[in-house]
């Protein structure tokens, strides 16, 4: 049977055995089965369009739901107290009181940024931005973090300069600051880079909106940039050469991203927010227009009716299946009262933004779609949006998993010589080197709130100007140390984003998070999966705050390779007065007494020392006990007596002090045999829920009776010097060097790998 563009509701019961390429638009064959069954007849090219995209792995969570149940079931009351809108929602958003209320998110771009990446990443902040945006709220920062093969590898010289620049790009075009990430190495990412861009934004409590359409009558508005052919690749049923012959249509999979079109989008949604005139709203990111209309529809007390006809469009003869799948950027879905529809579009025109009346809410549950004067799909909303099918795969723990456990031998440098090669060799590694190359293409202070970024072991912000409440930010992951332990390396990530957020003196109150795994088809990588929910469900109720929301990116692999398990978590605290907040920079020019907080154990296993020194992976990571992370958050909250702070994790005690000496002008002398006997453990162990800290002289045995009232072990390990040296000792053991070269080999490791596809907007210091 002969297939038309043109297919209705009318010809789909007419023509009920026309064959349709659901299995190439990823449906099964039960799954295409069910949408006939409730449908009551074959699909319409626009309807499989919608149920296809909107029933995927990246919109349906179907492979991920019967798991991510758990952080609901994990959440007290007491916890979830102070979120206002949460899982389920565009972004989490949390009560910081004086009416103020912030809104953060991590989603991945992982796919598009491989297939192109400065457009992958570029559309990954749009997209992350109007999340934040669809919730009321004014995005104010971004962050990111960065997955790459290894940094000498030769498709990481096109992809890593790409996502920088797409990143820096967008970010900067909408003058929202850059203010942390995270840029890891490893082979597993090399055809599978993650790109994960989180968002904050800010608003007041009653300002508060969700996506939902309801009141009958109520009109859609569609407003943004134009609806193009970008960003359908395989998600369009059209996509597939079987629906025309000779009909080979090349779109983009990438969406084109303008950061010029959101800035002014932003600015838009702010002023009609303040006029009162949305009911609802919803952005236009993944699935396009049938995601925002099925689920704006389904979220609401009624159906709706959509006209295509009247969506503006930049591509001529779209047909209604490319028109629902496109997902060009910087648009927008709200509904309004009938009577603020004038108002509505009296802004829209203010900003220049394109705008027009699509539809509106009506009774009953249908989502009713006409394309051309036709009827192209009827179809109860919340199947599309809430039914798709719900997957319990099998999940097993590898085999291999415990051979991976059993800690092999590795280098242990013993002498002081040895010891002063070793520390070059980790500070000039692609692991543990200055980001400066990256971080220097962004701009960390537009707007004028940021105050500590770069240098800093959390994102911090200027929430209210008059009292100086503001928020700190982190997100962390360590792939390595999840694969070893997925429920131990997501309690890491957890405790390392906390500890971040709580060494800049804030008070951790919310999680987020983006869980990047390989195939959910694979049993390994699910028990990995489940494994990696658990340990930070369980952790966040331990810590006693809620996980306010999160995205799922599965099939990060290659073949049968898959990435690291990197459970990705960003961890919101809020700090009474930004003037408070610490940094980790020294002061050479008047003597700082520094000690070292926590208890360093003999832990390597999926440590940087163990891949720098060729060691591969093997051992259990670093034992965390979250009631330590707790003590330490108490012990820097309102915490006026120091001058600088900086968590340890990777690279240990030996990398925190480099990194606080670097930017002082002078030196550390430092004795580490009380912090362990052994030097090379005490340098370069990861023990969980440590942190090195400075005060001035008079301060310091205030320092250490506050340490003990918390219940924090305190070791004072030496001072900082005017001398541009650095020295640690243990024992009879000592190492020396230059802080001259360790700056120099520092900071010369990427520029030096990358320096030939440095961007015009690029800095390198």
């Amino acid at each position: 049977m002969t297939h038309t563009f043109n297919d209705t509701v009318e010809a789909a019961q007419q023509q009920p055995d026309l064959e349709q390429p659901f299995a190439s638009l990823g449906l099964k064959d039960d799954e295409y089965a069910r949408i006939k069954e409730i449908l009551g007849r074959r699909p319409t090219d626009a309807e499989l369009a919608m149920y296809s995209v909107m029933w995927s792995e990246h919109c349906s969570y179907k492979s991920s739901k019967v798991h991510l149940r758990y952080f609901g079931e994990t959440t007290t009351e007491e916890m979830g107290s102070k979120i206002l809108a949460g899982i389920g929602e565009n972004a989490g958003v949390v009560d910081i009181g004086d009416g103020n209320a912030v809104t953060f998110r991590v989603e991945s771009h992982n796919h598009p940024s491989f297939v192109e990446p400065h457009q992958g990443a570029a559309t990954g902040i749009g997209g992350i931005v109007r999340d934040i945006m669809a919730m009321g709220a004014r995005p104010i920062a971004v962050m990111d973090q960065l997955r790459f093969g290894p940094a000498d590898a030769p498709d990481t010289s096109r992809v890593l300069p790409g996502v920088v620049d797409g990143i820096s790009h967008y970010g900067n075009c909408l003058g929202l600051p850059n203010i942390g990430g995270e840029t890891v190495f490893d082979a597993s990412y090399a055809g599978n880079p993650l790109v994960n861009a989180l968002c904050v934004g800010t608003l007041k409590v009653e300002d508060l909106k969700l996506a939902f359409a309801s009141g009958l009558g109520n009109k859609v508005m569609l407003f943004g940039s134009r609806t193009g052919l970008d960003g359908i690749g395989g998600v369009s049923v059209l996509a597939s050469d079987s629906f025309e012959d000779g009909a080979e249509r090349k779109l983009p999979a990438v969406q084109v991203g303008d950061p010029f079109a959101e800035k002014v989008l932003i600015e838009c949604c702010l002023e009609l927010y303040k006029a009162g005139v949305v009911v609802g709203i919803q952005d236009l990111g993944g699935a396009g227009l049938a995601c925002a209309t099925s689920e704006l529809a389904a979220a609401g007390d009624g159906g709706m009716e959509i006209n295509l006809d009247a969506v503006p469009l930049r591509a001529a003869n779209m047909t209604a299946a490319e028109i629902l799948s496109s997902e060009s950027q910087e648009r927008m879905c709200a509904v309004v009262k009938p009577e603020d529809v004038d108002r509505f579009k009296e802004i829209c025109a203010h900003w220049d933004v394109t705008c027009a009346e699509i539809g509106e809410v009506t009774d009953g549950q249908h989502l009713l779609i006409r394309h051309k004067g036709e009827l192209v799909v009827d179809a109860p909303a919340h199947t599309i949006a809430h039914e798709g099918p719900v997957y319990e795969r099998p999940f097993a723990r590898p085999e291999w998993q415990d051979e991976l456990q059993q800690l092999q031998a590795m280098p242990r440098p013993a002498t002081g010589e040895e010891l002063r090669e070793a520390l070059l060799k980790m500070v000039g590694s692609p692991a543990l080197c200055s980001r400066e190359f990256i971080t220097n293409q962004y701009d960390r202070y537009v707007r004028g709130n940021t105050v500590k970024a770069q240098h800093a072991d959390a994102g911090v912000l200027r929430i209210d100007e008059e009292t100086g409440r503001g928020v700190a930010v982190s997100a962390d992951a360590s792939g390595r140390y999840t694969k070893l332990d997925p429920n131990m390396g997501a309690r890491l990530a957890l405790a390392e984003a906390y500890r971040n957020v709580a060494v800049s003196g804030a008070r951790p109150i919310a999680v987020t998070n983006c869980l990047n795994f390989g195939s959910p088809e694979d049993p390994g990588v699910m028990w990995q999966f489940r494994e990696a929910v658990h340990g930070l469900a369980d952790g966040a109720k331990e810590l006693g705050i809620p996980v306010s929301g999160g995205n799922v990116s599965f099939y990060n692999q290659t073949g049968e390779e898959a990435i690291l398990p990197t459970p990705v978590v960003g961890v919101l605290g809020v700090i009474e007065n930004v003037a408070d907040a610490i940094g980790h920079d020294l002061d050479a020019t008047e003597e700082e007494v520094l000690f070292v907080l926590g208890k360093t154990g003999d832990e390597f296993g999926g440590s940087i020392w163990q891949d720098v020194s060729g060691s591969g992976l093997s051992g259990l990571p670093p034992q965390v006990d979250l009631a330590n992370e707790q003590r330490l958050a108490d012990f820097f909250v309102g915490n006026t007596l120091l001058t600088a702070a900086h968590d340890v994790s990777e690279g240990g005690i030996a990398q925190t002090l480099v990194e606080m000496a670097i930017r002082s002008g002078g030196g550390l002398d430092v004795d580490l045999g009380e912090v362990h006997e052994d030097l090379f453990v005490a340098l370069f162990s990861e023990s969980a829920s440590r942190a090195v800290i400075a005060s001035t002289a008079d301060n310091a045995e205030a320092v250490a009776s506050r340490a003990a009232e918390c219940g924090v072990p305190i070791t004072r390990i030496g001072r900082t010097i005017q001398d541009r040296s650095f020295k640690a000792a243990a024992g009879e053991v000592v190492v020396e060097t230059a802080m001259e070269e360790l700056e120099a080999t520092w900071k010369a490791t990427l520029p030096g790998i990358f320096g030939h596809a440095v961007g015009a907007n690029s800095v390198v210091e």
